[in-house]
């Protein structure tokens, strides 16, 4: 009797076994035509959408990582590239673009990324050229990527997670990927964007009226091109927001405590312009009842730069373990810190002029806080920047100055500049030369 049980339990398990194994290649094909819907859909979409072109270099044999804040454009620069191929003769057949975000494969995992190579040769004998957009979501996506590349193919990648930037993402990709980041629209992009293109003397001509009018919403609302045409600029930057926060940070680093990470994100904003140290930002949120160990602060912060929200620069005049102690903190978009601030003016404008330094120097970036303090330093240029929205008066303008004049007595400069909103003259002070330049002027130098 206990022989016969067995075999039927046996039996039975059998069954299930093989019940299950129908339902996973039910589920298989189920998977692979969602995808091949999407790949079709995409290479229709390509076609036909018109583009507001941005500079983009890239590398004719190459294989890219984009990363950056949503909404930047990394998607539009995948589909810039793409129209290029295809005005150059490739087949739009030969082009595999999907993307991650879209709610028809959002729960796949890295385990089943092979079906979009499957599911791609089902439909085409080409060999494609793969694109796959806000890949971070996926654990893992990095072996997958490599493992196309090993194997002959160009890839394509974006995210909206600097972890995609690590040293440990970089080691898996092996080499094989040139990584670059997206930033949101800089001045000049945005004037092509509003169909203004600068003429040779624009400095001398009705254009320089047109320049100073057209910075008022990109000052205010920023560099992300989806929001340019909005009415309420100021509600799309809003949704925006949350969507940065709950998607790419609570959610995603599985913050239990979302009361302080959004009571942070406030005081960096209203913090913008001064040092602010890791206890400080502690005993600031204690303050307001909420409890919390610098080292979750210091986890919160890694987490707001990854997410391309938040970015640090450091002084110069720090030893190394004391850079991350104490730093300026900004954001990487003026319309999206514009949401939390009263009276913005002053902070935005300094905002703005670290958004544009960081992008042109990078880590070369610091502010200098040693017997004299001055906003921004870059050593490799030798250059000195003082911030100031307003210099009509005297004691700012004396202010201001005297603090680059110190500067150049420890650090020699080659050039000192003074950044207004729309006020231009020169400073001569103990025999050198202090640019004071309007904002919509040094964005649009050479």
């Amino acid at each position: 009797m206990h022989c016969i049980e067995y075999i039927f339990c046996r039996n039975m398990y059998s069954i299930q076994i093989f019940l299950l194994f129908l339902r996973y290649k039910t589920y298989m094909r189920m998977e692979k035509k969602v995808i091949q819907e999407i790949i079709l859909q995409q290479q229709d979409f390509i076609r036909k959408i018109k583009l507001q072109r941005r500079d983009i270099s890239i590398d004719t044999s190459g294989n890219y990582v984009f990363v950056g804040i949503r909404r930047a454009g990394k998607t539009y620069m995948l589909y810039q590239y793409i129209q290029q191929m295809l005005s150059e003769g490739r087949d739009i057949r030969e082009i595999l673009f999907v993307n991650f975000e879209d709610e028809r494969i959002a729960d796949m995992c890295k385990e089943e990324l092979h079906t979009v190579i499957d599911a791609y040769r089902e439909l085409f004998s080409h060999e494609p050229v793969v694109f796959l957009d806000e890949i971070q979501n996926i654990d893992g996506w990095e072996h997958f990527a490599r493992r196309l590349a090993d194997e002959g193919r160009r890839v394509f990648i974006t995210g909206s997670n600097a972890h995609m930037l690590s040293r440990e993402i970089a080691s898996t990709l092996g080499g094989r990927f040139i990584i670059k980041e997206v930033w949101p629209f800089s001045f000049s992009e945005y004037l092509q964007y509003k169909g203004m293109e600068l003429e040779r003397h624009w400095l001398l001509s009705p254009q320089k009226a047109d320049v100073v009018r057209l910075l008022g919403d990109y000052f205010y609302y920023g560099g992300l091109a989806e929001s340019f045409d909005y009415s309420d600029k100021r509600l799309w930057l809003s949704s925006l927001y949350q969507k940065v926060l709950y998607s790419d940070i609570v959610i995603r680093k599985g913050i239990r405590n979302e009361r302080s990470m959004t009571l942070l994100i406030r005081k960096l904003a209203d913090s913008v312009m001064q040092p602010t140290a890791v206890k400080r930002l502690q005993n600031i949120l204690q303050g307001d009842g909420t409890k919390i160990s610098r080292v979750t602060i210091s986890s919160y912060l890694s987490y707001l730069k990854e997410a391309f929200l938040c970015f640090s620069i450091s002084n110069f005049t720090d030893a190394l373990p004391q850079r991350e102690v104490m730093q300026k903190h900004y954001f990487y978009d003026n319309g999206i810190l514009n949401l939390f601030l009263i009276s913005p003016e002053s902070k935005l404008l300094e905002n703005l002029v670290a958004v544009c330094l960081l992008r042109k120097y990078g880590d070369g970036l610091f502010y200098y806080n040693r017997n004299v303090e001055v906003d921004f330093y870059v050593p490799s240029e030798q250059l000195g920047i003082q911030v100031s929205y307003s210099m009509t008066d005297p004691e700012t303008r004396s202010r201001e100055a005297s603090a680059l004049v110190k500067l150049n007595a420890f650090r020699q400069l080659k050039r000192l500049l003074i950044i207004t909103y729309n006020e231009e003259n020169n400073i001569v002070a103990d025999g050198l030369t202090i640019e004071v330049i309007p904002v919509w002027k040094w964005m649009l130098e050479p």
